[in-house]
Order: structure tokens, then sequence, then C-alpha cells
């Protein structure tokens, strides 16, 4: 297993709002397939932090939004995998998006499962380019960067806000949130 690993250590960090569903991680019922990781498993859900020469992982139990503006390091990938943005609108404002912003190196790269527009929006306005990333045995998705990428779809940003003048990016303001 281990030739399978990076050459460097990799950090990853995940912020969980639910408590009870990180404690539960110990009582799964895994495939075998995951025998290998019950170590790993165990101490996240007891501890939310894990660590060995090869890989650091913490979970934050509380609100991304405050966990995301106390972020001493940088992100070099960023997996936006909060619920839709109809069910939990406040991890997709334009806000948070700058903040996500703030806390990546140039060089980072966020990918989403989320195509909606209003999430687009957000991402283009930080500064984001916005890619689609599209292929066999996947479900097509988006990918935003801060400088320019050779290997995805660039989408069109200025022809989606043309042809869709009324959509608006999510903001804080909208739904009524105030995180300073």
């Amino acid at each position: 297993m281990k030739e399978h690993f990076p050459k460097r250590k990799i950090s990853l960090y995940s912020p969980e709002l639910d408590s009870s569903l990180v404690h539960s991680l110990e009582y799964f019922t895994y495939p075998k397939e995951f025998d290998r990781f019950k170590e790993i498993i165990l101490e996240l859900s007891q501890k939310q932090f894990y660590e060995d020469e090869y890989i650091k992982i913490e979970i934050y139990l509380g609100d991304a939004r405050e966990y995301i503006k106390k972020f001493s390091n940088k992100f070099d990938i960023v997996y936006q995998d909060a619920f839709s943005p109809s069910s939990n609108p406040i991890l997709w404002t334009k806000e948070y998006f700058r903040d996500i912003k703030n806390a990546m190196s140039y060089s980072g790269i966020l990918t989403t499962y989320s195509i909606a527009l209003k999430t687009r929006l957000a991402l283009y306005e930080n500064g984001f380019y916005v890619y689609l990333n599209s292929g066999e045995d996947f479900r097509t998705a988006t990918v935003a960067s801060l400088e320019p990428l050779v290997s995805f779809e660039l989408v069109d940003m200025e022809h989606k806000i043309s042809c869709n003048p009324d959509v608006k990016a999510l903001s804080d303001e909208e739904l009524g949130v105030d995180y300073i």
C-alpha cells in the first residue's frame, strides 16, 4: 500500500457541522477494503485528528464559515462538497467563496459537483476562472482556479450572464446572515 503514497506529506482539512456523524464513524459497517483504514477511521471519530509520515487529517467540528476565516495555511485543492445550494445556501454564497479564495494558494483549484449558475457566478465574481469538468463515467462538474488552466473547458461566464441577466450569485445579505 505504501508504494502508492505520495512523495510528500498530504494534509487534509475538513469542517463538519454534524459532530454526531463524525463520532459515529467507528460504528459504521465498512466493506473489507476499508480494513487497512480502520485505525485512521477510529482515531478520526474519537479525536478528529490523525497523522502519520504520509498524511495529516484534521476534522473541525463546527461552522465551516468560521473555520475558513481562521485557517492559517493555504489550500492547494478545495473540494466544495456541501449539501446543494438549495439545501444549504450559506455555503454557496459569494462571500463564502471570497473567504475560500483568501485561504487558497494562487495556484490552487476548487472543484465541486455544482454546475448551478448561481454557484458559478459566486466564483466568477471573486475572480475565479470557471471551467467545465466532464468526461465518461462521471457527472459533469465545476472546476475553478485563480490562474488559467489548459486541461478544462472554460465556461464563457459573460455569455451566461448575458443570457440570464436576472440570475444573481447567492449572497449573505440575501440570506440574512452576518459573517464578519
